[in-house]
């Protein structure tokens, strides 16, 4: 359940920095970095929603502005002048200069979650037994009874039969886990 007084609240547009148009690296930097250097009583637990806009074509989605630009709840609004071309709005490849308004939650103990205390569970190593076998084959001729008639030949079956015999065990520590003997296989030739 979210207190009503907890819900988030929209900043008035910001804007912090403006493009310099004859520098290839400038850009307009509304980032929550800026924000805080240059308001350090700005109050935002936790930033939920962003809105970004040009400052010159305000009822223009920034979609619609043909400039790339970042408007994000991670960083604020980046636009980067060595990233514009020219077309849309803007006639030359710089950044227009934008505004951002956040929408952030409430600075107030009600509404910030409460730090989780990591549980420390004591543990006790017990010893591990591991068996390990090793396959031991043998070959015994089983003899089929033979038919008197002259026409029917003899015929012998051959039975392999692999036998896993355990060696010593090995012990060390940690949880307690025993392997079991690997079953008999028995295969006609």
């Amino acid at each position: 359940c979210r207190l009503p007084v907890c819900d988030c609240v929209w900043s008035e547009w910001i804007d912090m920095t403006y493009p310099d148009g004859s520098d290839k690296n400038s850009g307009d930097y509304e980032t929550f970095e800026n924000i805080w250097k240059n308001y350090p009583n700005w109050e935002c637990a936790k930033v939920e929603n962003v809105s970004c806009r040009a400052e010159k074509f305000p009822h223009i989605p920034i979609g619609d502005l043909g400039q790339k630009v970042e408007c994000s709840v991670d960083v604020g609004l980046i636009c980067n002048n060595k990233d514009q071309r020219p077309g849309g709005v803007a006639l030359i490849p710089v950044c227009l200069n934008y505004e951002i308004s956040v929408c952030c939650t409430p600075n107030r103990p009600e509404c910030l979650p409460t730090p989780s205390t990591p549980s420390t569970t004591p543990s006790t190593a017990s010893p591990t037994t591991t068996s390990v076998s090793t396959p031991r084959s043998t070959t015994t001729p089983t003899p089929t009874p033979e038919t008197p008639s002259s026409t029917t030949p003899t015929t012998t079956t051959t039975t392999t039969t692999t036998t896993m015999t355990p060696s010593t065990p090995t012990t060390s520590g940690s949880t307690s886990q025993t392997t079991p003997t690997v079953p008999v296989s028995t295969t006609p030739i």
